[in-house]
């Protein structure tokens, strides 16, 4: 079984890697539409011309854990909208609802400060841990919707039910949000309450649309000829079912 397992991410690595070089011959993007990043990019831009703030709730996966892939998407994020948004009046807040996960993210932020030569402006608050259970998570980032010029709430990472009381927040404050969680429960509520919401695995796609690298790019080709493959498998394996029980007696 361990062998098993080494083969398939060997695999994987090899597909990356393939993707990745053949990406950069070509200077091609072969992805397919998913509106809710396309208009996101357009409310940056807008709120950079109007001084106004973009809110990124990171969530509360623990990075050590399988919801860490979520936060890692959140993070990513954040940092390409930190390099477009931080020279603003207003830079990009992130809320976690994690201590590690708050350090990662005010350290995102710093970066693209540093990478922005605007260093001297960094303020440690931008990245902010406002609870460390759902609930109280929700009921810390809910006033930061209210009081601070938020435009638009972006939320990337692991939310449960209480992503409902962040998203009501923004409907009462009319600020547009986009979600996308790895929680089952949290992905139900996110599509009746979010304005452009993530549905399964288009959340893992935001490093991709968003240029965050054409490592990203070349992942999702890679999980493409993984998910094909799985198909392929099921079907194959149904029929071979199928036939061994019609020649049975």
């Amino acid at each position: 079984m361990t062998s098993f397992k080494l083969i398939m991410i060997m695999a994987f690595a090899g597909l990356m890697l393939f993707y990745y070089f053949l990406g950069k011959r070509r200077n091609l993007r072969h992805l397919r539409d998913i509106p809710a990043f396309y208009r996101l990019r357009g409310t940056v831009e807008l709120a950079v011309e109007d001084g106004t703030r973009i809110h990124v709730a990171v969530g509360r996966g623990d990075v050590l854990s399988p919801q860490g892939a979520s936060a890692m998407v959140g993070l990513s994020l954040l940092r390409q909208i930190a390099r477009v948004a931080s020279d603003s009046d207003h830079p990009p807040l992130a809320t976690t609802g994690d201590g590690l996960l708050g350090i990662l993210a005010q350290d995102t932020i710093r970066v693209c400060f540093e990478e922005l030569n605007l260093a001297p402006n960094y303020e440690p608050t931008l990245g902010r841990v406002t609870g460390l259970t759902p609930f109280s998570y929700a009921a810390g980032t809910m006033p930061m919707i209210f009081d601070d010029a938020i435009s638009a709430n972006l939320m990337i990472g692991s939310f449960g039910s209480e992503a409902a009381l962040i998203t009501s927040a923004g409907e009462r404050s009319q600020t547009k949000t986009l979600a996308g969680t790895d929680n089952l429960p949290g992905q139900a509520i996110l599509y009746a309450t979010a304005h452009d919401p993530l549905i399964g695995e288009e959340l893992y796609a935001g490093g991709a649309y968003m240029d965050a690298g054409p490592m990203h790019e070349a992942s999702l080709h890679t999980q493409d000829v993984f998910r094909w493959a799985i198909i392929g498998l099921v079907i194959i394996l149904s029929l071979v079912g199928l036939i061994q029980g019609l020649v049975t007696p």
